[in-house]
């Protein structure tokens, strides 16, 4: 009876906690992370998973997620093909790995996407692309910090404020990273409305800041239709590893703005998204284990972060600048903050500001414009770095 009771503790995780200690941290830093989802609500839809898959894949014993599994950027079929070998996580990884939950979640949130502002004023989509900017700003200082190319690109992925192309990029480019990285782009997601203000500030005079501009046109449903498709077209044609992403968010879009598909429109607006948003969030959390998130370069990756937040706020911002050296219609410096994806929180930060500046400035729409140029911005340069490192 002795022995058996011994037998039984050391299968216990209270036994086995000793074997790898730091385990415990990473148990506190879930539960922190937690906090900040449920309390503080930083990104509670993908935060809140991503620190439960934290917390399973570090509960000792559990053995839910096996990171050799995917060592080296492969995936090893011969023990996936075997179950006793395998944990609930290491297959709901699978989705991340090959793709599947990222592109999934960018069709769900085409279906919630109005380009509406960014047919109507199409400098817009130039903003858009000046405010990715801080992704390569963030690539190229990776790489003097000593990271590898696949990694520098997966850090610099982050500044395009779109959690689902960081993690396509991270788990095709550097999986080792996927936790510290997913963490990072969902918390400084959360954190646009503290991060931007001091640098539009900064950038920005109050008389900038106190321009006011005309009302959009309105854009007809045909011109609604026709988008999604040429967008896909062009963007899969000059970089075709965009496909994927870009395909799906103008898929969405076009359920949305078709007419005749509205099941489809509201089953990935909702249920879909919601499901994968789910599997996504848990597997990413699981490659956060004790060994790749307690070093140093989830430090590095951390202020990596908020430099190219930072930088894609400020191209936006510059950029619009110099348009209105040349424009004779001026346009609200403020809007171009808000190519850095993040939305709508990007475009509602410019809009408060412009209000601080001038009450009854009405720059949201306009703001919304560079918003959503910025998630088709940040897919076409996870298109590049996929093509470039893969």
């Amino acid at each position: 009876m002795g022995t058996a009771i011994l037998e039984f503790l050391k299968t216990t995780g209270f036994y086995q906690i000793f074997d790898n200690p730091l385990q415990l941290v990473m148990i506190l830093i879930a539960c922190v992370l937690l906090y900040l989802a449920i309390v503080k609500k930083f990104e509670p839809l993908l935060l809140l998973p991503i620190a439960f898959g934290m917390l399973l894949t570090n509960l000792p014993g559990a053995d839910l997620y096996h990171s050799d599994i995917y060592a080296g950027g492969h995936v090893n079929w011969t023990v996936l093909a075997d179950p006793k070998n395998c944990g609930l996580l290491d297959y709901l990884y699978l989705g991340v790995k090959l793709g599947i939950y990222p592109c999934l979640i960018f069709m769900g949130i085409g279906a919630m996407t109005d380009f509406g502002p960014l047919i109507a004023n199409p400098k817009s989509l130039i903003l858009g692309a000046a405010a990715q900017l801080g992704i390569y700003l963030a690539y190229g200082v990776a790489l003097l910090l000593g990271f590898n190319v696949n990694e520098a690109a997966s850090i610099g992925i982050i500044g395009g404020a779109d959690g689902p192309t960081a993690i396509l990029v991270t788990s095709q480019l550097a999986p080792h990273l996927l936790g510290a990285i997913a963490v990072a782009a969902y918390s400084y997601m959360a954190l646009v409305p503290v991060i931007q203000p001091p640098i539009m500030r900064l950038l920005t005079s109050k008389a900038e800041r106190q321009i006011t501009m005309k009302q959009l046109r309105s854009v007809s449903q045909t011109e609604k239709i026709i988008f999604p498709i040429a967008v896909t077209i062009f963007v899969s044609f000059l970089v075709p590893g965009a496909a994927p992403l870009v395909g799906c968010l103008m898929l969405g879009n076009l359920f949305k703005e078709s007419g005749v598909t509205d099941r489809l429109s509201k089953t990935a607006q909702n249920e879909l998204i919601n499901i994968v948003t789910i599997f996504l969030g848990i597997s990413v959390g699981a490659t956060a284990t004790a060994e790749s998130f307690l070093s140093p370069s989830t430090l590095k990756i951390i202020a990596l972060g908020v430099f190219a937040f930072a930088g894609g706020t400020a191209g936006g911002l510059l950029l619009a600048k110099l348009m209105n050296l040349f424009l004779k219609e001026k346009i609200n410096p403020l809007i171009g903050s808000a190519g850095v994806s993040a939305v709508p929180m990007a475009a509602r930060v410019s809009q408060v500001e412009g209000q601080k500046a001038k009450p009854g400035n009405f720059l949201l729409m306009h703001a919304m414009g560079p918003n959503v140029a910025g998630v088709i911005g940040s897919a076409i340069a996870a298109g590049v770095f996929l093509s470039l490192f893969k």
